[in-house]
């Protein structure tokens, strides 16, 4: 008995190039025997459970924490501990209970934490058929070691990564792996070690799914070592990226926090040093100017505006697992779009039939049998085709699919089988056959099954009145060489249809040749040596999985958006440049992994801006890829539905992975999950992803120049030595119910009319540009203006302080509430139709805050709390006229803006 090996001793891991008896032997196993319950229970021991490990969850209570982990919160927080120092405890209760809230919100919205490692783990089969002790049984596939022989079944899935033994007519779907579209045909010879994952036809790995056939093999990596696994792992080295909108509020809250720092202490000095103000009642100032400085309300309103922006994307199709990637979406510059399932409906389509005297097109996509048959641009009836007839009548009968129509949830039509079978049965059915109606004509008495020795399916059948025929299905080039003349009666032409099949291998497709044979009456039983040249070739059929009609159109808007649109795909080049071609996708230029291998990262950053099209590329390229792209300043977003996807989906600024057909590993390290799996939802989304970063905009256009006045007021009455025109309590009572109406007005704003026809935003752009900056401070110089006039000219009629400051307030509410209609346009102007209708929950919102602000003023609960008084009509003639003021200035200065054609910030 040898003692099983730790994985670190494991010689060599290129099992593919290995013979079966070599690998046997490394596991010390016998094939007809298998290990025996000693042995696996030692490399149970040595190799661990064939699951892959858990990353510990992160605590509830640290989510919590890092609600609180903004400079801003750290600046409201010392504010609220300097204020109960000073035993003003509504003041503090105030800071302290906005602080709260919003860290609840936040904590609330925040998505659910990355499960990738568990979606793979997800893919490993629970049961697997084995060998052991000579005997074949059932168990856990989570108990499979190193050297195991494993049967595989039609439609399992594979446990653990195999070394193939035995095939018979086995094919594995390995598209959630390599991206390839169709189903592999299996063997058992070695491969070359640089072979690529495709290309190791000897070899079935974990989490692959068994088309047809069958096949016997033993594990030679389980868990962590497994392919699976090692794409597992490849996820766990990639960091969570930060978003552009997290970057630049995280770079604005820094700037914030040390400018507010700055003037607090300059304004300390200056009231302490300058005009002797007593040390107590600057501190209050300047706990003032702290708390009127600081947008409290926009970590809340931020969060808000993503979350409506996030259920109008569900409505559309569009489901978001992380708030900020609702904003990523409208910074987006690159696509990178994996090719099946994505770009294509991953079903095979047969689109041409290749006669001996016409070639006829196939309209109509995947497995649902509507479609037309063209000769040119002519629509023919395929009933009243012979050829065509033969042609159909062999598909359906040498074939061993089923096709299913799909559920009333779900109207796509299923196969059951062969990928490429049941598109043969969609085609003719297409072409007018009933499947049902020919089996039952013409039985089915042998099968020669395919083979990838001989890559043919030979089927014989008897007709009502017992004459006998076989049909023929393959590889062109083993059928055309069984075949001696073609349908018509001529002499088969081997190199005309050569020049044929060419053509449509030129253009992407999968050739099959279909032929029949007339056998002599009574025959029952054949076998390879009846498959001699004695075939009448009835024509050729070229299959694709063609992309969907709606993702041309999508990628054609995304260019007009000024968006690159690159396709990744672990197929084959040519398969992945027609495709391209169909798409619509600038340059023809072909990059395959093997060339990406060679190239160092300085010359893959040359080359990827110049190429659309990349082919037979592993996770490893993706991610390099997309490396690659971000290293240029480029922000991407890649989609994807394969397991191979998955890590560079969580490497990109923002992963899309297909909701229907995407496997669960896609999916959880993705961003936005499409769940109708179409590429075009995608230009849907950024279209709303751009409208929600403007709402953004917005807001903070709104917010920041507010606060701006707000402090100004105060700075101003220190330098002036003047009473405080507004308490910090006050100034936080008008935050926070301006952002709770006004400021959330401004997340329904529809998008702009042609959002999608201006290019996307630079990565590097700061979120306050230089006009921002001026219009803000032009803003702000109006606030501390009206504001004081008010103040002033309230204590100059012979007003209280009280009475002075409740004025004060309602100038900076009726103030903010006019600029909101200002600021709902950037530059167009205000003064329009649908001023009140474009956006009915802005006025909605201006309603509640002026019945809100009427309790402020009249109510005496919060005339206690805040040391208000009621005001007189006279007093709020004078509010409402320097309102008015502001609302026009504002709009001559976007005037200004749109007569030197500036049209956003």
């Amino acid at each position: 008995m040898t003692v099983a090996r730790s994985e670190d001793e494991t010689p060599t891991p290129d099992w593919h190039a290995q013979t079966a008896e070599a690998v046997l032997h490394t596991w010390s196993v016998q094939a007809n025997q298998g290990l025996t319950a000693e042995v696996v229970a030692e490399r149970l021991e040595a190799y661990g459970p064939n699951r892959l490990a858990a990353a510990p969850p992160r605590k509830a209570w640290i989510r919590l924490i890092l609600q609180f982990h903004n400079p801003l919160i750290y600046v409201l927080l010392a504010a609220g501990g300097v204020t109960l120092l000073l035993r003003d405890f509504v003041d503090a209760g105030v800071i302290f209970s906005v602080v709260v809230i919003n860290a609840i919100i936040g904590y609330v919205q925040e998505g659910r934490a990355e499960r990738a490692l568990d979606a793979v783990r997800a893919l490993l089969t629970n049961r697997a058929v084995v060998l052991r002790d000579g005997t074949r049984q059932e168990v856990d596939a989570d108990r499979l070691v190193p050297g195991d022989i494993v049967w595989l079944e039609p439609g399992g899935r594979v446990p653990a990564d195999l070394r193939l033994l035995q095939t018979h007519s086995l094919r594995i779907n390995e598209a959630v792996l390599t991206g390839e579209s169709m189903p592999v045909e299996k063997a058992t010879a070695p491969v070359p070690a640089a072979h690529a994952v495709a290309d190791r036809r000897c070899m079935a790995y974990a989490g692959t799914v068994v088309a047809v056939g069958q096949g016997v093999g033993v594990v030679v990596a389980t868990a962590g070592r497994s392919e699976m696994g090692r794409i597992g792992a490849l996820m766990g080295t990639v960091p969570t990226l930060v978003t552009p909108l997290t970057r630049r509020l995280d770079q604005m809250a820094r700037q914030m926090t040390i400018l507010i720092l700055l003037v607090g202490f300059v304004t300390f000095l200056y009231g302490y040093a300058v005009r002797g103000l007593p040390t107590l009642e600057l501190f209050l100032a300047v706990v003032g100017l702290a708390v009127a400085a600081i947008p409290e309300g926009l970590p809340a309103v931020v969060t808000i505006v993503l979350a409506i922006g996030t259920r109008v994307m569900a409505r559309n199709h569009a489901i978001i697992r992380r708030l900020p990637a609702v904003e990523t979406l409208g910074s987006v510059t690159v696509i990178c779009s994996d090719k099946t399932g994505t770009l294509t409906r991953n079903q095979m389509t047969v689109v041409q039939a290749i006669l001996p005297e016409q070639t006829l097109g196939v309209t109509g996509s995947g497995y649902r049998p509507e479609g037309t048959f063209l000769l040119g641009d002519l629509p023919i009836d395929p009933l009243r085709n012979e050829g065509l007839g033969a042609l159909a009548q062999c598909a359906v009968l040498c074939n061993d699919a089923q096709l299913r129509p799909g559920s009333a949830a779900d109207d796509d039509w299923q196969v059951v089988g062969d990928p490429t079978e049941g598109a043969l049965l969609t085609f003719a059915q297409k072409a007018g056959a009933i499947a049902s109606v020919l089996t039952a004509e013409f039985p089915r008495v042998d099968t020669v099954p395919f083979d990838a020795a001989h890559r043919f399916m030979a089927t014989l059948h008897h007709d009502q009145d017992g004459h006998a025929v076989v049909f023929l299905k393959g590889a062109p080039e083993a059928v055309l060489g069984r075949c001696t003349q073609d349908i018509s009666g001529m002499t088969l032409d081997a190199r005309d249809w050569q020049r044929l099949i060419h053509q449509a291998a030129l253009s992407g497709e999968r050739v099959l040749a279909l032929a029949r044979a007339d056998m002599p009456t009574g025959t029952t039983q054949i076998s390879l040596a009846d498959m001699t040249p004695r075939f009448t070739l009835l024509g050729l059929v070229g299959l694709i999985d063609p992309p969907r009609e709606e993702a041309i159109e999508a990628v054609d808007t995304c260019r007009l958006a000024g968006l690159q649109v690159k396709m990744i795909t672990g197929d084959h080049a040519v398969t992945a440049a027609a495709i391209g071609r169909q798409l619509g996708l600038g340059g023809q230029t072909v990059l395959t992994g093997e060339q990406l291998d060679l190239m160092d990262d300085a010359r893959l950053r040359s080359q990827v801006s110049e190429t659309d099209i990349f082919a037979r590329a592993s996770p490893e390229h993706k991610l390099r890829l997309v490396a690659a792209l971000q290293a240029q300043g480029e922000l991407v977003a890649m989609t994807g539905d394969g397991v191979n996807d998955a890590p560079a989906l969580k490497a990109a600024d923002i992963g899309v992975a297909m909701g229907q057909k995407g496997t669960d590993a896609a999916r959880e390290a993705a961003d936005l999950v499409l769940t109708d799996d179409n590429f075009a939802t995608i230009a849907r989304a950024i279209k709303e992803g751009r409208a929600v970063f403007d709402n953004i905009q917005r807001s903070l256009l709104f917010m920041l120049p507010t606060n701006g006045g707000e402090a100004g007021v105060i700075m101003l009455s220190v330098f002036a030595g003047l009473a405080l025109p507004v308490t910090p309590a006050q100034i936080l009572w008008v935050n926070t119910v301006t952002a709770i109406t006004l400021a959330l007005a401004l997340a329904f704003e529809p998008a702009e009319r042609r959002i999608m026809l201006r290019p996307p935003r630079k990565p590097s752009a700061p979120l306050i540009t230089r006009l921002f900056a001026l219009r803000l401070i032009f803003v702000s110089v109006l606030m501390v203006t009206a504001t004081f006039m008010v103040f002033e000219w309230t204590l100059a009629r012979g007003g209280s302080l009280d009475a002075a400051r409740t004025a004060a307030v309602n100038m900076l509410v009726c103030g903010e509430l006019v600029y909101l209609f200002n600021v709902r346009h950037f530059v167009a102007s205000a003064f329009r139709r649908d001023l009140f209708t474009e956006n009915p929950v802005a006025l909605l919102m201006a309603v509640l805050l002026i019945g809100i602000q009427s309790a402020f003023t009249y109510a005496p609960p919060l005339q206690t709390v805040f040391h208000t008084v009621g005001l007189d009509a006279v007093s709020w003639a004078m509010i409402l006229g320097l309102s008015f003021l502001l609302f026009v200035l504002v709009e001559g200065e976007k005037a200004l803006l749109r007569r030197r054609r500036v049209m956003g910030f």
